[in-house]
């Protein structure tokens, strides 16, 4: 089993920056991708970006001002938010792909938490 705790959300003014985290704990499988979706109200969840060992994607809309990272144990995912705007408002999801030792891969997301970005 995994459990996913985000945690960094909050209030912040537009040019503003957020740090978000999200910690993950599995002690039988192994972490294959990291990231984070975001939705607001009658929208679709959408991707904002995802992280694997090889590579990163990121939303157009994101690019150039958020990152995601993780830390040295690839356990938790980051994703620092610079440059915030309204439309960033939403509610951010840790999506987290673990793998099996049989290769065989299981989706999880976290309880969301809520980014506001308003003047």
């Amino acid at each position: 089993q995994v459990q996913l705790v985000e945690s960094g959300g909050g209030l912040e003014q537009p040019g503003g920056s957020l740090r978000l985290s999200c910690a993950a704990t599995t002690s039988i499988f192994s972490i294959a991708l990291m990231g984070w979706y975001r939705q607001v109200p009658e929208k679709q969840r959408e991707e904002v970006a995802t992280m694997t060992d090889g590579s990163t994607n990121y939303a157009d809309s994101v690019k150039g001002r958020f990152t995601i990272s993780r830390d040295n144990t690839k356990t938790t995912v980051y994703l620092q938010m610079n440059s915030l705007k309204p439309e960033d408002t939403a509610v951010y999801y840790c999506y987290v792909i673990v793998a099996d030792i049989n290769r065989r891969q299981y989706q999880y997301w976290g309880q969301g938490t809520q980014v506001t970005v308003s003047s």
